[in-house]
């Protein structure tokens, strides 16, 4: 079993910049691809940013260039670096993770982190 707690969700001005954090615990795991969804009151949930275990990176077209994924596979946590915020981006953001134990897939799904932009 994997748990995955995010932190970092907080309340900021339009242009602002916020870090999200997401740790993964557990015992007997390895962490493959770990993945940042967010999901806007009314509206489905969405992908935000992809990274592989390897480090290779996906965005969402309305967050490239102003979000960065990045992971530290020793501290088995994924960052959401993001940048010049608008108040289109709020929402509670998710973490995903893939991860294997004893060679076979699991997804894990993080509780959430409120992110509030005003305008």
């Amino acid at each position: 079993q994997v748990q995955l707690v995010e932190s970092g969700g907080d309340l900021v001005q339009a242009g602002g910049s916020l870090r999200l954090s997401c740790a993964a615990s557990g015992s007997g795991f390895r962490l493959n691809a770990m993945r940042w969804y967010r999901q806007a009151p009314g509206k489905e949930r969405e992908l935000v940013a992809t990274i592989t275990s390897g480090g290779l990176t996906n965005y969402a077209g309305s967050v490239t260039g102003r979000f960065t994924i990045s992971r530290d596979n020793a501290e088995n946590t994924v960052y959401l670096q993001m940048n010049s915020l608008t108040p289109e981006d709020t929402a509670v953001y998710y973490c995903n993770a893939l991860a294997l134990i004893s060679s076979v897939p699991f997804q894990y799904w993080g509780q959430g982190t409120q992110v509030i932009v005003s305008s």
